[in-house]
């Protein structure tokens, strides 16, 4: 398992169409991929737009990132890669 943190660095933080993005990508591992705010106000499954979307996290939320499984080396770096680069917004 590979536990990770990013900061949320886009202005409109995981809006509808990031979080979209979010899990198309997630969807495309086998690991399983979980967000968890760093304030511990929320969890989501990475795989999940509803799920993803309840963390309400806007521009600046630190999120914890954990994944699992037999791709989770590429599935973290391409999950913060997306994140820091701001979801191609910046």
């Amino acid at each position: 398992m590979l536990e990770d943190k990013v900061k949320i660095v886009n202005q409109l933080g995981l809006h509808a169409r990031a979080a979209a993005q979010l899990v198309h990508l997630a969807n495309s591992f086998t690991s399983s991929i979980k967000l968890q705010r760093n304030d511990n106000k929320g969890v989501a499954d990475a795989k999940s737009i509803l799920s993803v979307l309840t963390l309400a996290a806007t521009m600046g939320t630190v999120l914890l990132i954990f994944v699992e499984g037999t791709d989770e080396g590429a599935a973290m770096a391409a999950i913060k890669e997306m994140i820091e680069k701001g979801f191609g917004e910046m």
